[in-house]
């Protein structure tokens, strides 16, 4: 008796047991679930060594407070009521500063002799326009207070906004997302089954995986928004097939086994290598996220993995008893197929395979090069769209103000004549309005000790002095990047390596630096991995080429639609597709080519074709529907940019997996039947001459 035998027998003899085990953990991991910490600035996830995550931890030491994150504007203001406005802002919990044109220049002179650019980026149109630096632990508090305090007429924008909106927001959408998602996967397990009580079961095992899952997020202490909103969806749409698989399995021998339990002991031992090879080439996908830098990937990687384990045990352990406690539900429930037989589909399909391969192999280049000439949105900027509370907000600060981005720059002080030079410098910048620093406000001659505290203290530290640049830039782009790398030149010529930079757009800046290096990293090791395996599983060398090729020219070809679009995409949800697609829908092409090498063992090519696609059509649209809803759903019920493009990325790459998978990966099987017969081990394939022999022993019999 083998030890995968043995194990199974353990698991259906001690059902009870078994059932006593999930349901304490499933209770358990219920209650943790509420107290997984959700972190929704992406920021927060750049290396710890990035140059401007070190100047945001030097200036909170230093002056304890960071960049200026939020610009507020009130409209139809007097300066005087504009002054009053403002120190209501800073009484608000939370707010560490706020900036305004009192800050720049002395208001006790008529404002029609100062510089009029000047006071036209703090005041204009009798509206009033607030820098205002908001501390990350009361974000969401602060952001509602402010809101309050101004109103729906008023407006506000800036990355803590940002940050707070996706925390409210995306919560209340992903509930919506759910509830919608659950009853779709009912309806396309109900058309795909056989059974009324099939899908509940099912449902069910994927339930508690999810659950187990999502609970046990509380041992890494906080996740992603990513990880939070698609980590579920990703779970049940990708897992969704192993208990299909298994249940399928089941009823087939139990046909010739009367006995219920050894009839699932043999379904287990069957199926366990399939199952485990696509859940094995899955997780491998998703680890591949883990070697990113850019720290969303890992808590991705780490988390989807995780989960499809948890998958995998659920259905080794669980289902198989949940199955032997309602099987005869099963019976009793049993209906007609809702779906056509997949017969003349296999005959259609093979009728244009090799056309079909012929036009995948003219699109593959091209797919590829599309593919990586999108443009691309680093950071968390433009994650609401203009139809959006946050959209409309920004837009009426920028029609009336113009376009605004801080930079903060901190040299060591005490050499106000350098400070002087270095500021000069910065305003020969063209994108740059202004700067508020001490050689600026109250000049260079003029000693600390003659400036009042509250003005000392927000531009001279114990070791530093500070310059608050503001510049006409959106906080990302070829311009705003542009500036970014200008001042780094200018800074580090008067201060070598001892100046400190920070500010959204430096923070994207190296966002950008941190994700696109690992792109390449990332999908080699995907790949590579992904190809040990089936040469592993399958002891073939063409087969894991082929296979990996057909699914990566999917992945290139999503992206090349975007590229037709023009619509730039986020960077890290192209990142995450690449790894998600492959490693979530290459299972598809390894169950259409292991059914194939079974049929060829005893038909030709082209019968074994169609005999093929007549088999797994059932079950990879199964599984493919449910993955296509799941993101489009996710693309089309979420405000945030990143999440509502991860959806439709995920939607769309599927629906591209699944055609390639059953128009062109059967051309390609047929195509290189002969490489494939050579450089598999352990195979024995019926040939052409074979089935010629076989058809004329059969005639001659019938004779």
């Amino acid at each position: 008796m083998s030890f995968k035998e043995r194990f199974f027998r353990l698991v259906v003899n001690h059902r009870k047991l078994v059932i006593g085990i999930f349901l304490v953990a499933v209770v358990f991991f219920g209650l943790s679930k509420q107290f997984v910490k959700v972190n929704y600035d992406m920021n927060d996830y750049l290396p710890d060594n990035t140059s401007s995550t070190v100047s945001l931890n030097v200036m909170e030491e230093e002056f304890g407070s960071g960049i200026p994150n939020a610009r507020v504007m009130i409209t139809n203001v007097t300066v005087p009521e504009a002054l009053t406005m403002k120190e209501q802002l800073g009484n608000i919990e939370g707010v560490t500063d706020v900036t305004w044109l009192d800050d720049a220049v002395d208001l006790t002179i008529p404002l029609e002799t100062l510089n009029h650019e000047l006071v036209e980026h703090y005041y204009k149109n009798n509206a009033a326009l607030y820098s205002v630096t908001i501390s990350e632990d009361r974000r969401i508090d602060s952001v509602n207070q402010i809101r309050n305090l101004i109103g729906q007429d008023n407006a506000m924008t800036g990355s803590a906004v940002n940050t707070a909106t996706a925390t409210q927001n995306t919560t209340k959408e992903i509930g919506r997302i759910v509830a919608i998602a659950v009853p779709f996967t009912f309806l396309i397990l109900i058309l795909t089954t056989t059974s009324w009580f099939e899908p509940i079961l099912f449902m069910a095992s994927i339930g508690i995986a999810i659950i187990l899952n999502a609970g046990s997020n509380i041992f890494f202490g906080e996740i992603s928004f990513v990880t939070n909103a698609a980590g579920n969806i990703l779970q049940l749409a990708v897992s969704l097939d192993y208990s299909v698989f298994l249940l399928h399995r089941f009823m087939e021998i139990r046909e010739k086994v009367d006995d219920p339990k050894e009839a699932m002991i043999e379904a287990l031992c069957k199926s366990t290598n399939s199952i485990l090879s696509s859940g094995l080439t899955t997780v491998i996908g998703f680890l591949a996220l883990v070697i990113m830098k850019f720290q969303i990937g890992p808590d991705l990687g780490y988390a989807l993995a995780k989960g499809i384990v948890l998958s995998l045990i659920t259905v080794f352990v669980l289902t198989p008893v949940l199955t032997l406690y309602c099987y005869r539900l099963v019976d009793k429930t049993k209906h007609k197929s809702l779906l056509p037989k997949f017969d003349h589909f296999g005959v259609f399909v093979s009728k244009g395979m090799v056309l079909m391969a012929v036009l995948f192999a003219i699109v593959m280049v091209p797919s590829y090069l599309g593919s990586i000439h999108n443009n691309f949105y680093y950071g968390s900027s433009n994650i609401f769209g203009n139809d959006t509370q946050l959209g409309k907000d920004t837009a009426k600060i920028e029609g009336t103000f113009g376009k605004s981005n801080s930079y903060v720059l901190m040299v060591p002080k005490g050499d106000f004549a350098t400070e002087k030079k270095l500021s000069d410098e910065v305003k020969k910048i063209p994108q740059v309005n202004s700067v508020l620093s001490y050689v600026d406000n109250a000049g260079a001659e003029i000693p600390t000790e003659f400036i009042d505290d509250d003005t000392i203290s927000k531009l001279i530290s114990k070791k530093y002095s500070r310059l608050i640049i503001t510049a006409k830039t959106d906080y990302e782009g070829d311009e705003s990047f542009r500036v970014v790398e200008e001042l780094r030149k200018i800074a580090n010529f008067y201060y070598p390596d001892t100046y400190y930079l920070a500010g959204e757009s430096i923070s994207t800046y190296d966002l950008m630096d941190t994700i696109t290096s690992d792109n390449v990293l990332v999908n080699l090791i995907a790949i590579g991995a992904v190809f040990l395996v089936l040469l592993i599983s399958m002891r073939s060398i063409s087969l894991p080429f082929i296979l990996v090729l057909a699914i990566e020219t999917a992945v290139w070809f999503n992206f090349l639609l975007s590229y037709f679009v023009g619509n730039p995409l986020f960077y890290i949800g192209y990142l995450i597709i690449s790894s998600v697609q492959l490693g979530a829908t290459v299972d598809y092409a390894i169950l259409l080519s292991n059914r194939y090498m079974e049929f060829r063992e005893s038909f030709h090519k082209k019968e074994s074709i169609q005999k093929t696609i007549a088999a797994v059509t059932v079950s990879i649209l199964t599984s493919g529907t449910a993955m296509t809803v799941m993101g489009f759903l996710l693309g089309n019920m979420t405000s945030n940019g990143v999440l509502r493009q991860l959806g439709m990325l995920l939607g769309k790459g599927t629906l591209c997996s699944i055609v390639i998978v059953l128009f062109v990966l059967p051309g390609l099987l047929y195509l290189f039947d002969k490489p494939i017969q050579k450089t598999t081990k352990g195979i024995t394939l019926l040939n052409d001459k074979s089935k010629n022999v076989l058809e004329v022993i059969t005639y001659v019999d019938e004779k």
